[in-house]
């Protein structure tokens, strides 16, 4: 979940950028206009995304080592 998160917040954050250089909204133009309901949906599922990312910030690093046949 934390990578699908997390990709999905980088993409929302490539979207932002093109609008904020170019303004141009990526996910208005696929989707017919910001008021359509798929963009809609997709707003909110890259919002989703960033608030599930709010709890990587704090949450422990495990560092995992591979060992030789295991």
């Amino acid at each position: 979940m934390d990578r699908v998160a997390l990709v999905l917040v980088i993409l929302g954050s490539i979207c932002w950028a093109i609008v904020g250089i170019f303004r141009f909204d990526v996910i208005a133009w696929i989707f017919n206009g910001q008021g359509a309901v798929f963009s809609r949906i997709v707003y909110t599922i890259i919002g989703l995304a960033g608030v599930w990312c709010i709890s990587l910030l704090f949450r422990d690093r495990e560092t995992r080592r591979v060992e030789d046949g295991v």
